[in-house]
């Protein structure tokens, strides 16, 4: 009853909010609704055809440059949208059977107007660059972006629905830059092979190209994209007049060899403390037709990827961690729709790592953290009717524990991991207007007596002909089956669903939106995807109001903010409200921008951080509590250039027991000073104090505890205070446009002192008890990655990577809130060091058919 009384408090809030905002804000939208919102009529250009070779070399002298149609009347899309450009773009593109050329002159008032940074590939410097955007099917969906920068430097993307604006993604294509008098110019040579296109006689591609004058910090496009306008792809022009060009067979290997030097001081006793070891492998893509390519890495080897920032986790959730294998990045966005994969699962810690089994006189003496794959496949594309497949799946071999009797010597191996096939299927279809539906499964076998997941799920957008507004949902259903790994004790989470349901305003300066969702108590993506706490009933209102166009001092303005609400599923029971507002803008002269983060919860019942299920009978109380966060980012443009932010979160006082009130103080500093075009040091600072925070004592309590044994059976909290402290410096020094040298340290330390202890009863009641056992403790994690690379030829590359690991988790008085000797402690601790040598080389099939 309690429940719906609050349910319906909140929907009468919601009405309140919505009416008095949502009004407010579309009076001030209105004088904007007309033009703003329409998206610009499709420009057209013509390509012409070649018989002869260009010359890739950035000068575009070739005759038959100036016989092709230009590209030209730029308009700005920022800092001041519909603008004409003053310094004139002149595009112009030609093809041959087996190339687009894309010549670009970028015409400036002076050289010292053009900036040069020079960056790695596929990052974004101080520095002028060009684009061009290809949309092959012209779904006005998914697109390609081949960028180059002033100083040569390449980029390039793939659009879609389910993964924006993806860099991860990498093709194998060429372009060159040169200087002339105040103009520079790009020439780009884009092979079919990076393309999937269809085999029509004559193309129609969506089309656009894109200029950034850094000094400026302004970026404009040949047709123009209103940012008041949703979607990016469907606002691009047509290239007309590519005839007679056939979908090539792209058939491409990247073989790889590597060798590492592997030293640990911490290994075992009996055991080598320096290693060596050799890999070989390869990454296979073969075009299946012209619009489905098959990518495959045949026994992979990700040691050189960046190390894994590891914190302390006091949260009853798992840490999310960044991928970082190139082959789970890059084209990847149809497995990510509905966020139902986690690619960190493949090949993730063993199900078993954690519960290894050991005798009274046993000690382990190896046990992988890693799960080797054999191999990884991914078939993907979209046909000419705008369905999107895509299929991945992926080995990984067993894994096995070593474990040692410490009398008989005698070892033995104990599996943690058995072999494993993950799959996942997509289905994705475009329609008109920026809409799509997609179904996608995901399923995990495991060989061997224990359990198989599978995860079935459907999603749908629609949006009206003009694109202001969307209705969107989706639909999914968990099924796991068989037995705990390494027991005989059945899954209790089989069957679980989830559905979300939205309806949103999406094109004018205001916007809003509408969502209702459930997760069912037995909801359990977690083989193949990531899942924070199901068990949820979810709604939410959202508001934004966007000002794009330069007024006052300012160059734009955004505020936001958004009402939701929350109730455990099963029981139904209130767990939270938040409101919350957000607000930014960027200064015309100093491009100086500031903003704040403010949001506001009465009490809170969380029913996770008790750790006990099924939920619903204990949680901890969360007095209410009001948050802001303050930011400022200086002008990127300059040498030195900063991004701070200060923040505190106040917490009511909890009248039930005699403690003091909680707080929260956070800060972060964020300097980076460009020494010259070439060299660059950035530095990041994360600084967190709770004071009084109230959460489950990490680990629990143990039999084996003396001063733990008069308390067994009762779930114990602890009144603590949790200071954090992460520093990251990094060096880059770029040495050419294709060679580069990266260096980046980071040491993290987390402290947590404990106040007090309570016992906690059901619905949410806390008793203070005499708990003796020290329960302090530090963490520290320190890692140094130190990257050279050479992409010596297209595709090709050379790297060396030295890793150096160490941390130490210090527990009761060997805890220390000190910085300084946690960095000593850390810093003389033994630590794992790894140097590595890997070369890959690109070798593509149309280029040996072509030299034969």
């Amino acid at each position: 009853m309690k429940a719906l009384v609050t349910l319906r408090f909140f929907l009468l809030l919601l009405g309140c909010w919505a009416s008095a905002h949502l009004s407010a804000l579309a009076q001030a939208a209105a004088p904007v609704a007309g033009a703003a919102t329409t998206p610009a009529p499709k420009r057209q250009l013509q390509a012409v055809r070649i018989t002869q070779a260009i010359k890739l070399d950035g000068v575009l002298d070739e005759a038959v440059w100036q016989q092709a149609p230009v590209a030209s009347d730029f308009v700005q899309q920022r800092p001041n949208p519909g603008v004409p450009e003053k310094q004139k773009t002149e595009v112009r593109i030609l093809y041959d059977d087996a190339n687009l050329y894309v010549g670009a002159v970028m015409h400036d008032v002076a050289q010292d107007s053009i900036l040069r940074e020079m960056t790695q590939r596929d990052h974004f410097g101080n520095t002028d660059l060009f684009s061009v955007f290809l949309d092959t099917y012209q779904d006005q969906l998914n697109g390609y972006n081949f960028t180059v920068t002033t100083s040569g430097v390449q980029l390039d993307a793939r659009y879609s629905p389910a993964g924006g604006e993806d860099f991860n993604w990498n093709a194998v294509w060429d372009a060159r830059t040169s200087m002339r008098g105040t103009d520079w110019i790009a020439e780009l040579r884009i092979p079919y092979s990076a393309l999937r296109f269809s085999n029509a006689p004559e193309q129609l591609w969506g089309l656009n190209f894109a200029r950034q004058r850094k000094r400026d910090n302004a970026q404009f496009f040949w047709n123009e994209v209103k940012p008041a306008v949703n979607g990016f792809v469907n606002q691009w022009g047509e290239l007309r007049g590519v005839r007679d060009i056939k979908p090539p067979l792209r058939l491409s290997l990247t073989p790889y060899v590597s060798a590492y030097v592997n030293h640990n001081p911490l290994n075992a006793e009996g055991t080598r403390r320096t290693t060596t070891n050799f890999n070989g492998g390869a990454d296979v893509k073969w075009g299946i037709n012209e619009s489905f390519t098959l990518d495959a890495t045949l026994v992979p080897d990700f040691g050189q990827v960046q190390s894994d920032n590891q914190v302390l986790n006091l949260s009853p959730f798992e840490v999310q961690f960044n991928e970082n294998r190139q082959f789970f990045t890059e084209g990847t966005e149809l497995f990510n729709k509905g966020n139902l994969f986690y690619s960190r699962r493949v090949g993730a810690t063993p199900i078993g790592f954690y519960g290894v089994p050991l005798g009274s006189k046993e000690k382990l003496v190896r046990n992988p953290a890693e799960t080797r794959l054999l191999n990884a496949t991914k078939v993907s594309g979209r046909t000419k009717n705008g369905l999107g497949v895509g299929f991945f799946n992926a080995l990984s071999n067993d894994v096995y524990a070593t474990v040692r009797n410490d009398e008989t010597s005698q070892e033995r191996r104990v599996l943690t991991q058995p072999f494993s096939n993950y799959n996942i299927m997509v289905l994705d279809q475009s329609l008109k207007n920026n809409s799509y539906v997609s179904l996608i499964n995901t399923n995990v076998t495991r060989w061997g007596s224990t359990y198989d997941a599978n995860v079935t799920g459907g999603l749908f957008r629609f949006a009206n002909k003009k694109n202001a507004y969307a209705v969107d949902g989706s639909l999914v259903y968990s099924r796991r089956r068989g037995t705990v790994f390494g027991s005989e004790q059945q899954i209790d989470d089989q069957d679980g669903y989830k559905y979300q349901i939205g309806v949103s305003k999406i094109s004018g300066n205001f916007t809003w939106g509408l969502h209702h969702g459930i997760e069912s108590a037995s909801y359990n993506p977690n083989d193949l995807g990531i899942l924070f706490g199901n068990n949820n009933i979810r709604q939410s209102v959202h508001a934004a109001y966007r000002k794009f166009k330069p007024f006052w001092k300012v160059n734009n303005m955004a505020f936001f903010g958004q009402v939701s609400h929350s109730l455990l599923y099963k029981p139904t029971r209130y767990q939270n409200m938040n409101f919350y507002t957000g607000f930014n803008t960027t200064f015309t002269k100093s491009f100086l921008q500031v903003g704040y983060d403010f949001d506001a919860s009465p009490v809170t019942h969380d029913f996770y951080e008790p750790r006990t299920f099924p939920l619903g009978e204990y949680f901890v109380r969360v007095p209410g509590n009001a948050g802001i966060v303050l930011f400022v980012n200086s002008d990127s443009r300059r040498k030195f250039a900063y991004g701070v932010n200060a923040g505190g979160r106040l917490y009511g006082l909890d009248e039930r027991l005699a403690r003091a009130r909680r707080l929260r103080y956070s800060a972060g500093f964020y300097p980076r000073y460009r020494v010259n075009d070439h060299l660059t040091f950035r530095y990041s600072l994360d600084w967190s104090l709770a004071d009084n925070q109230i959460g489950y004592v990490n680990g629990g309590l143990s039999a084996q505890e003396v001063l733990d044994q008069p308390f067994l059976g009762q779930l114990m909290l602890g009144r603590r205070d949790v200071a954090t402290v992460s520093n990251v410096v990094s060096v880059a020094y770029t040495f050419t446009n294709r060679m580069s040298f990266t260096l980046r340290t980071r040491h993290y330390t987390s402290n947590v002192r404990y106040v007090d202890f309570a016992a906690l009863s059901p619905g949410g009641q806390e008793t203070l008890v005499d708990y003796r056992r020290n329960r302090d403790n530090t963490y520290n994690a320190f890692n140094v990655d130190a990257v050279y690379s050479w992409w010596f030829a297209p595709g090709s590359q050379v790297s060396i990577v030295w890793k150096n690991a160490g941390s130490t988790f210090l527990l009761a008085e060997e805890a220390t809130p000190q910085y300084f000797n946690n960095f000593n402690n850390t810093i003389n601790t033994p630590h794992n060091n790894s140097l590595s040598v890997k070369v890959l080389y690109y070798l593509d099939y149309l280029t040996f058919r072509r030299s034969n």
